[in-house]
């Protein structure tokens, strides 16, 4: 974090006030302590200009990274079990990140709007998932993909009584 911080030209103060975020947070965070909510790392990660999962990865590890879901620790979890977890990141000036959601019955998990101009996808491999962009229902199905701009309003939801990933 403190590397992006130093790039954008901004001191902890400032960081914290334009990510409104604490500067006890931001310290525990640079020193890998605490536990930040969801919405703290996207606050920190849009007022930065860095993915959330550049604010979270170590050193870079070769050509080639393989990752297991299940080794990456959840960055959200809902009451009746769900999970979200950033699984990886790709570098460079258009980062794409790779979550793994898993939504159970009746759960919803709200989103939160991101830099104008990225772009979000969806695909679901297991269920049926409603995706939710500025109020409006959309049912996306197992073996099917939606794309959106992600700066509006969004939240994901599995609503057919059975989970959904």
């Amino acid at each position: 974090m403190r590397t992006a911080s130093d790039r954008a030209g901004l001191s902890p103060d400032e960081l914290g006030r334009r990510a409104r975020v604490g500067k006890g947070a931001l310290v525990g965070l640079e020193k890998a302590r605490g536990n930040p909510n969801f919405a703290t790392l996207v606050r920190l990660a849009d007022t930065l200009g860095v993915s959330v999962s550049a604010l979270l990865e170590g050193p870079a590890e070769g050509r080639v990274r393989v990752v297991t879901a299940d080794a990456v620790a959840p960055l959200w979890t809902g009451r009746p079990g769900g999970e979200a977890r950033l699984v990886l990141t790709t570098s460079g000036p258009a980062p794409v990140e790779g979550w793994r959601w898993t939504l159970e019955p009746d759960e919803e998990c709200p989103g939160h709007p991101h830099q104008a101009g990225v772009v979000e996808t969806v695909s679901v491999t297991a269920g049926r998932m409603t995706l939710i962009v500025d109020g409006t229902e959309h049912t996306v199905e197992a073996g099917q993909t939606a794309t959106f701009a992600g700066e509006p309003s969004t939240s994901t939801a599995a609503r057919a009584g059975r989970p959904a990933t």
